[in-house]
């Protein structure tokens, strides 16, 4: 689907619209190694100070993504290949030469420094170092205090709460990631996102030929409120054999945070509406998998068309939202809102 024909008048807060145009701009910008103690503040590592390259990379990672070695037997834990930690099976060649398993077919079975062919000859002596090895989490320069047994390691760096966040823009195949403050500029700056303060919402969608989704459609709103971000979703996609429009909201932090807000969508016309209210997904959840779990307002084509009024030729959707912050009420013990004002 052509995104140039789409419009999307917004206004916050029950404000005038403002024309939102979409962009394909997907500039990254470059890391800058300084560390600091918290994941959802802003990383001086995220950000960068320096020109910006004319390579054609098409994403940039920020942080650390492997920890310093600080002795020698982290060193000899360090695959000569892709330079991370080996974990067993080690293998080593007939010199003695040691390389992880995933690197060990990236060679086609040559040690990489000798040249010899591998074989399937293990490295038991390194393995059972290992084994008695404890070392910091890999987000340790993030503010990751933890330390574990080195077979327990991984498990935890794939749910550290420090690790950084994955770009949430689903315009495009975007790998860049940092903390919170450093997407939201990289959203404003790169991806030239819309940004709206404030905790409701009122979007009008208009598309001439609503009846090509061959591409899904897609916008991405930021709204800030409470002091964290939001992120408003609305796309064309196929389901089965028929088109929908979707739109849903994922927040800007982690799911334990996210649980913390609720949010309403309505969309209608001629005397019909549908609301849908709901808790905003984490954007630790890619895009994909929000949308495929349907977990968001869908609204069928015929639907859509019946709400747009006219000769149903063209699509004109108003979507209205809020979004408010469940508040524990001490003395009854149940979740109470607190609206925006």
């Amino acid at each position: 689907m052509d995104l140039d024909s789409i419009e999307c008048v917004s206004s916050s807060d029950g404000l005038d619209e403002d024309e939102i145009h979409q962009h394909h701009n997907t500039l990254h910008p470059h890391p800058h190694p300084h560390p600091h103690p918290h994941p959802h503040q802003h990383h001086p590592e995220f950000s960068s100070s320096k020109p910006r390259s004319n390579g054609s990379n098409n994403g940039t990672i920020a942080g650390p993504t492997a920890i310093t070695p600080a002795t020698s037997v982290h060193e000899l834990l360090e695959c000569p290949v892709c330079t991370n930690s080996m974990y067993p099976p080690i293998h080593q060649c007939h010199n003695g030469h040691t390389l992880c398993s995933t690197c060990k077919t990236r060679v086609h079975n040559r040690c990489p420094t000798c040249r010899q062919e591998l074989g399937d000859i293990r490295c038991l002596a390194l393995e059972k170092v290992a084994e008695s090895l404890e070392l910091p989490c890999k987000y340790y320069s993030l503010g990751c205090p933890e330390i574990f047994p080195y077979y327990s390691k991984l498990k935890h760096e794939s749910v550290c709460n420090f690790r950084p966040y994955n770009c949430p823009y689903a315009g495009s195949e975007c790998s860049t990631v940092g903390d919170i403050p450093f997407l939201v500029a990289h959203l404003r700056d790169d991806h030239k996102v819309d940004m709206h303060s404030g905790c409701t919402f009122n979007h009008r969608y208009v598309k001439s030929n609503p009846r090509e989704v061959e591409n899904a459609t897609w916008m991405l709103t930021v709204f800030h409120c409470f002091g964290q971000y939001f992120c408003l979703h609305f796309e064309a996609f196929q389901l089965g054999m028929a088109p929908v429009y979707m739109a849903f909201l994922r927040f800007m932090g982690d799911e334990n945070e996210a649980r913390n807000y609720s949010y309403s969508l309505e969309v209608g016309a001629n005397g019909r509406k549908l609301i849908w209210e709901g808790t905003p997904r984490s954007i630790r959840d890619s895009h994909r998998k929000v949308r495929d779990s349907h977990d968001g307002l869908i609204i069928q084509r015929n639907m859509a068309l019946f709400f747009s009024g006219g000769d149903r030729k063209e699509l004109k959707l108003r979507v209205t939202g809020r979004i408010w912050k469940e508040q524990q009420n001490p003395d009854a013990g149940v979740c109470i809102p607190n609206l925006c004002s």
